[in-house]
């Protein structure tokens, strides 16, 4: 009998020492404030990325208007083929079909090209504003005395007023205005 009030007592204790640990886990996590980020939505409300997003359609416009010339050319050069099959020679057949093939591969080269220069300008853009970003998060994070800031995509829940995203832009746009 000794033996198992023994083990009894053990077993309490660490019962104890348990609820113990997890209530000064409880009063620590009650003390460490955090703020909700939602990134994306965050990066993409400020005037700078909006600005620059209207720039990047301007500067690249042009050349998106002569991939889409070019995809209806190729169309029309594929719908003349389909509908004069039987009426052409196999000689006036074959150039038609050269020459689809070679708008298609210019095509794609256009088109490869011109992702290619947009992705790294996007590249370059979020490059310049992530880096700044941050420094405005610990900025807001500093003045609202938050202990840590997490990004919304993470979470599978949390109260609506722990989210900052709002008052993040408005302070990254508050600290780089946009020229106009």
């Amino acid at each position: 009998m000794s033996e198992l009030m023994r083990t009894s007592r053990i077993w309490a204790r660490a019962g104890l020492l348990a609820c113990g640990l997890l209530a000064a886990a409880a009063a620590a996590s009650a003390q460490v404030k955090v703020g909700i980020v939602d990134l994306q939505k965050a990066l993409q409300e400020t005037a700078e990325i909006k600005q620059a997003e209207a720039d990047l359609k301007a500067r690249f416009g042009p050349r998106q208007e002569e991939l889409a010339q070019l995809e209806r050319e190729i169309a029309k050069l594929q719908q003349e083929a389909q509908t004069n099959q039987d009426k052409y020679t196999e000689a006036a057949m074959s150039e038609l079909i050269n020459r689809i093939q070679l708008k298609q591969r210019q095509y794609q080269r256009n088109s490869e090209a011109l992702q290619d220069a947009v992705n790294r300008e996007r590249q370059d853009i979020l490059q310049r504003v992530g880096q700044r970003f941050r420094e405005v998060l610990k900025k807001v994070a500093e003045e609202k005395g938050l202990d840590m800031i997490i990004d919304a995509s993470n979470l599978l829940y949390s109260k609506p007023a722990l989210d900052i995203s709002a008052d993040v832009t408005a302070a990254y746009d508050k600290a780089y205005p946009v020229k106009k």
